[in-house]
């Protein structure tokens, strides 16, 4: 059960945005949308240019804010850019029973999510085609999307959580313990290794070799508490262990795509990329020597190479020509 918002006046009510630490385009807008099950989401919108926009599907913990330099490079390529908050991260309404835990019972939860997104997008009239890029989390959202028929152009999956990286100790043990954690009450406790929001340092973080990005992200949870998310509960975790094996399991679906991952990556795990790849017909892989997760907000010639690809994988598949009879 979420902690729902109390403003609920219309689909597409402003939402706040908090442009000082996104450091993107002056133009981003910021709306709530409501899910089918009442929970209450928020979306950005960076209208960029008239190319087409760009759906950016973020990852656990992370919010629209995060994306504002991404937004105004794609505004520069031609690209407009939304971003969303799934349930329980960023503004979006949080777990009822403690706001700090990344929480669902079932991944067809963000599937919710998803369909209310794309209602919002259809009504704001965001420039078609549509493209996808699905970072960490957003990454098994955004196929599972393709799965439920997206309707986008094409697909880049950065770093995408297909697998979750486990010590084989933990992993070995997990499936019977999480059967176990929700009969014996302990589903919305945090999963084992994981806790409440702690600041992290640059010297051991796993997400960016880049000081500077590093420290875009830390300003950004600094100023707004409220954006600060911990660890995940072990309903989550058990959710993301099921949604990440049956998506592997099933054919690619029918849209081009390209993936990328980090060689010095440590929170998704690259074998599963990999093997989803070699099985999509026409789809390619990608490895930046050197970066870690966060692959859009690494060093400059780092992330400098994930755009240039990303960009030149979608400009492959440029709009259908309008025929006029």
């Amino acid at each position: 059960m979420m902690a729902k918002g109390s403003a609920r006046t219309s689909l597409l009510e402003p939402a706040p945005f908090f442009h000082d630490v996104a450091e993107g385009p002056a133009d981003a807008r910021a709306f709530w949308v409501q899910a089918a099950d009442g929970t209450r989401l928020r979306m950005a919108l960076w209208p960029g240019g008239a190319k087409a926009t760009i759906l950016l599907f973020p990852g656990r913990t992370e919010y629209c804010e995060k994306y504002g330099r991404l937004a105004d490079d794609l505004a520069a390529a031609g690209y407009g850019m939304a971003a969303f908050d799934w349930r329980g991260q960023g503004l979006a309404d949080r777990p009822a029973h403690r706001a700090d835990m990344g929480h669902v019972t079932s991944f067809d939860d963000y599937r919710a999510d998803v369909a209310a997104f794309r209602a919002a997008l259809e009504g704001l009239g965001a420039p078609k085609p549509w493209f996808l890029i699905g970072h960490s989390m957003g990454g098994a959202i955004g196929l599972r999307a393709l799965h439920d028929g997206l309707p986008v152009q094409a697909a880049a999956f950065s770093a995408p959580m297909w697998g979750i990286a486990m010590h084989p100790a933990l992993r070995a043990i997990s499936g019977p313990l999480l059967t176990l954690a929700v009969p014996m009450g302990m589903g919305k406790a945090f999963a084992a290794t994981t806790g409440p929001y702690k600041v992290m340092e640059f010297d051991d973080n796993p997400l960016t070799t880049d000081r500077a990005q590093f420290d875009y992200m830390a300003r950004q949870l600094a100023r707004y508490r409220e954006l600060r998310l911990g660890g995940p509960s072990n309903m989550w975790l058990r959710a993301a262990l099921r949604e990440t094996a049956a998506l592997l399991d099933r054919p690619a679906p029918d849209v081009p795509a390209l993936a990328l991952m980090a060689s010095r990556e440590k929170i998704v795990v690259n074998a599963a990329i990999e093997r989803r790849m070699a099985a999509w017909p026409g789809g390619g892989l990608r490895t930046i020597e050197g970066a870690e997760h966060e692959l859009l907000l690494e060093a400059p010639e780092r992330r400098q190479q994930v755009l240039a690809a990303i960009l030149s994988h979608f400009g492959a598949y440029p709009p259908e020509p309008v025929v006029v009879t």
